[in-house]
């Protein structure tokens, strides 16, 4: 079965490369060219496909944008990969800003989320990351008047968290609201001294996990995200506003 047995639906005034690009796209998504697979050379695409090369690399730069197509090291060869957090991330992020999505929806998204990462990763945690995440609770409890320290490593904190969950589904969920998130933590800490209230969570939250309470883990996670919820109104901060770029921090 060649690219030109595959249906395509025909589209007014669509460009040929965005054609090619579904075509391609449908070949990589059946799993007939799985990941790691090399991608035919643009001569023998455009051949196939009855296009121009010029037309075959424009495809091929949307694909390599979308994370579907990757060269390695460099080097001149295509192999099909799968989309990376970054990939993935970087275009939900943009849809959620341009969709003026507010902070409250994105807060109660979150208060969905980590929970349940939290959760599975009660019973799938290793000693490793335990020993990491009470080095982290340790650096945090000194790290009171460094507001960008307290951001960083509370983003590490749920970050270590997330990975042990090993719910790769929910991992590529959280990572674009998170990114939209946690600039809300710098704005907070620079209005509030909740550092204190933040070590205190995180303590309860680890120290659940390592007796591999499922249930004690999620309920202290919920009561540390509704407490930031709290923490982002008594700030003055608009909960009702829309979501920033992640740039745009108002550390007043």
């Amino acid at each position: 079965m060649s690219l030109l047995d595959v249906e395509i639906v025909p589209v007014s005034n669509e460009p040929a490369y965005r054609s090619v690009v579904r075509r391609i796209e449908t070949k990589i998504m059946s799993g007939e060219w799985a990941v790691g697979d090399r991608v035919p050379a643009e001569t023998t695409l455009a051949q196939d496909l009855g296009v121009h090369r010029s037309t075959i690399r424009e495809a091929i730069r949307v694909l390599e944008q979308n994370g579907l197509v990757r060269r390695h090291d460099g080097g001149k060869l295509l192999f099909v990969t799968a989309p990376r957090e970054a990939d993935i991330s970087s275009k939900i992020t943009a849809a959620i800003v341009l969709q003026e999505v507010t902070f409250f929806e994105l807060w109660e998204s979150m208060r969905c989320i980590e929970p349940a990462l939290v959760e599975g990763a009660a019973s799938r945690i290793s000693e490793d990351t335990l020993d990491a995440l009470q080095e982290n609770v340790e650096r945090t409890r000194v790290a009171y008047e460094d507001k960008k320290s307290l951001v960083q490593l509370d983003i590490e904190f749920h970050q270590l968290i997330a990975t042990a969950s090993g719910n790769r589904a929910l991992q590529l969920c959280r990572q674009p609201i998170s990114q939209l998130f946690y600039p809300a933590f710098l704005n907070v800490f620079s209005r509030l001294n909740a550092g204190e209230r933040l070590v205190f969570a995180h303590e309860k939250i680890l120290q659940a996990l390592r007796g591999r309470d499922a249930a004690v883990a999620r309920e202290w996670m919920d009561k540390h995200v509704v407490d930031f919820r709290r923490g982002y109104e008594l700030a003055s901060l608009d909960i009702d506003a829309p979501v920033g770029w992640p740039g745009k921090i108002d550390a007043a």
